[in-house]
């Protein structure tokens, strides 16, 4: 392999051609390569004279038209490219959050004008002196970083796999002082139906780039461009690459950058991070919930470096878990990129991404642990959802040594009870301030005895986990205005809406949550209404509200002993059968109350929402709504469950040849026909 390399950089471009190299690397080849005159890429362009061939190439009989917003998209009834309905929820919202983002960042760039207009004339004649010095980046947050981007990142028309050609849209805003529209990448576009919903339905959107590895899939985004006109074709454009290469060859290069994969985006986050500009977006989805959820531990471990703990809080550690992955969790792989410089100047970059396994070598000298702190970045949450059968954030990434040191600050193991409800909080790092000096120190700890102090049982760790507030309310104030304003823009207005009312409420500062039902099953006693549970934390003199999360569930910033106090007093007013005394509930119950709980009905123990009858948790719109199967996978009766037996159907009439059997017979069982 390194041979090969060796010849790669020394020999000329036909070796590279002449190489039966990986899918990975033929697609990074591709991509990053600038093309020389006279010379096709692997995938044929499109361009606007193939209309008529576009239309002769397959079958419409075999297509159906799917519209979403004000997008519509050709899909084949076969699985040849990954769709799923129920992922309107996710679209959605991103649009959502991607207008409020706009506006943020028009509201930043004006103050940011008005601060650098202070000293007088010297602005204007800096900006005279040299206009294409200096561009001006997409957000305020490191001034100085954001004047640095260079012409020279920009796309060329004739890069492969683009059908967007024209470089004039890209040139808009480089002079000083002017807001440049935004660069939105979507690195793993399918179908591209996100990225169409995105250039059509969101003002303020100047390129939106979509890619995607698999042949099937940039044919079928190329083709459903052409078919939503001429603004899809002047702002979308569609790349045949790897995600993780083509990010880490344009660093810093995007305003929003969407990572939406098939399970887990833990091989993407080191290169997205990477990719998007300081004040940029990143938006990231991540399906595998059993792996987060703690069903397998060690896989969660190996993939987001934290170990997840199976709760009734399972949903949002998954939430916590993601956002610690992108701040802080390493990448075991090597990236080579290798520059050749041919003929008329023309610079051909080589992308190859290698995995420790692909090499029989000891290369742990090379090995590059990749993290959003390791490129002095750190990320903000602006909103942190989990919604149907995934979690989502949306996190600003930013530059800056400085503020970087305070990611010990965000990061917490957890100390579960095998016995009780209990849990514990371990922050990583604390700050010791002297005069106007701050240190950063390791926490204290332990923060809990070998054994619970309700119940006596052992305690389990998990994390590290995000610690920190997951949801900035200002923004989530100003995404739900934005939405009700425009409510007739978004399909699944009902349901976003009543998630974000939901987040608006949670307590942003607490960090997981109780079950009421849970710690009612612990003490096995009948369990009180939310209204009166939460009364009696209230007038204890703390904080308490629901999770989007769960119906069920009680965020409070009451310590564990002081819930328990409230159960016990409860229970003598609603006594409970004698249970063995080795049981956690018997050992709770056994202590007297510290506190005498006053059940009284507190005004605060009722939502906004609730009071005003807000619908906050709506059920599926239809059956068979969740996860659907692997794009190229052969559907047979088996997943009926998830898609349903009339889509099963179809698909199965469309295609040639017999199901294959799922299972042989046993022996000595008779054929049934």
């Amino acid at each position: 392999m390194l041979s090969l390399l060796f010849q790669a950089l020394t020999g000329s471009r036909a070796f590279l051609k002449s190489r039966s190299f990986s899918p990975l690397c033929r697609h990074s080849h591709h991509l990053c390569s600038r093309k020389l005159p006279n010379e096709r890429s692997s995938v044929e362009e499109m361009g606007p004279a193939d209309g008529d061939h576009l239309a002769a190439s397959f079958n419409l009989s075999d297509f159906t038209v799917i519209r979403e917003g004000e997008a519509e998209i050709l899909m084949h009834v076969g699985n040849e490219v990954f769709y799923n309905k129920s992922q309107i929820n996710n679209r959605d919202m991103s649009i959502a959050v991607l207008r409020t983002f706009i506006s943020k960042r028009k509201q930043e760039h004006e103050a940011m004008l008005l601060r650098r207009k202070k000293p007088g004339p010297k602005v204007a004649e800096e900006t005279a002196v040299d206009p294409e010095a200096v561009i001006m980046d997409s957000t305020t947050h490191n001034e100085k970083s954001n004047v640095q981007r260079e012409v020279a990142q920009e796309i060329s028309q004739d890069e492969p796999c683009s059908i967007s050609g024209d470089p004039a849209a890209h040139q808009e805003g480089k002079c000083r002082g002017e807001l440049k529209p935004l660069r939105v990448l979507e690195a793993l576009s399918a179908s591209g139906l996100r990225a169409l919903r995105y250039a059509r339905e969101v003002d303020g959107i100047g390129q939106v780039v979509a890619l995607d590895k698999d042949n099937a899939c940039v044919e079928a985004c190329r083709r459903n461009i052409k078919f939503n006109g001429s603004i899809a074709c002047s702002k979308v454009e569609s790349h045949l690459a790897d995600a993780r290469v083509y990010m880490l060859t344009h660093p810093k290069e995007f305003d929003v950058v969407d990572l939406d994969p098939y399970g887990s985006p833990s091989v993407f986050l080191d290169s997205a991070v990477q990719s998007v500009v300081d004040g940029g977006i990143l938006m990231c989805t991540a399906t595998d919930m059993a792996v987060l959820c703690g069903n397998s531990g060690e896989v969660c471990y190996s993939k987001y470096g934290s170990y997840p703990l199976r709760g009734k809080y399972c949903h949002e550690m998954a939430l916590r878990i993601l956002l610690s992955c992108i701040e802080v969790t390493p990448e075991r792989k090597i990236l080579l990129v290798f520059a050749l410089h041919c003929k008329q100047n023309h610079r051909v970059l080589i992308a190859v991404l290698i995995s420790l396994s692909d090499l029989s070598l000891n290369l742990d000298s090379f090995e590059m642990q990749s993290h959003a702190n390791r490129y002095k970045r750190y990320i903000v949450p602006v909103l942190s959802v989990h919604m149907d059968f995934y979690v989502r954030v949306f996190v600003r990434i930013y530059t800056s040594a400085g503020a970087m040191k305070n990611t010990p600050l965000k990061l917490s193991y957890v100390y579960q009870c095998t016995g009780c409800d209990s849990f514990h909080l371990q922050p990583i790092g604390r700050t010791v301030s002297k005069n106007s000096s701050v240190r950063y120190l390791p926490g204290f700890g332990p923060v809990v005895d070998r054994e619970c102090s309700d119940c006596c049982k052992k305690y389990t760790m998990g994390g590290p986990i995000w610690s920190a507030p997951i949801n900035d309310l200002e923004w989530i104030n100003s995404i739900l205005a934005d939405i009700k304003s425009m409510k007739n823009r978004y399909p699944a207005f009902d349901r976003i809406s009543a998630v974000l009312t939901s987040i608006s409420e949670e307590l942003p500062d607490v960090p997981l949550f109780l079950s009421l039902h849970s710690l009612s099953a612990t003490l096995k006693c009948t369990s009180p209404s939310a209204v009166i549970f939460r009364s009696a934390v209230i007038n204890a003199g703390y904080h308490i509200s629901g999770s989007h999360v769960n119906p069920l569930a009680l965020k409070t910033d009451a310590p564990m002993d002081v819930i328990w106090d409230i159960m016990r007093c409860w229970v003598k007013n609603h006594p409970v059968k004698a249970q063995p005394p080795d049981q956690a509930g018997s050992v709770i119950l056994a202590k007297e109350p510290v506190l005498q709980a006053n059940f009284t009905r507190a005004a605060a123990s009722v939502s906004k929402a609730q009071a005003k009858k807000v619908a906050r948790f709506l059920p599926n719109p239809e059956r068979h709504w969740g996860p659907k199967v692997r794009a190229g996978r052969h559907i047979t009766s088996k997943h009926i469950s998830l898609l349903g037996a009339e889509t099963v159907n179809v698909v199965n009439e469309h295609e040639t040849g017999d199901e294959p059997p799922s299972k042989r017979n046993k022996t000595g069982e008779s054929d049934p026909s």
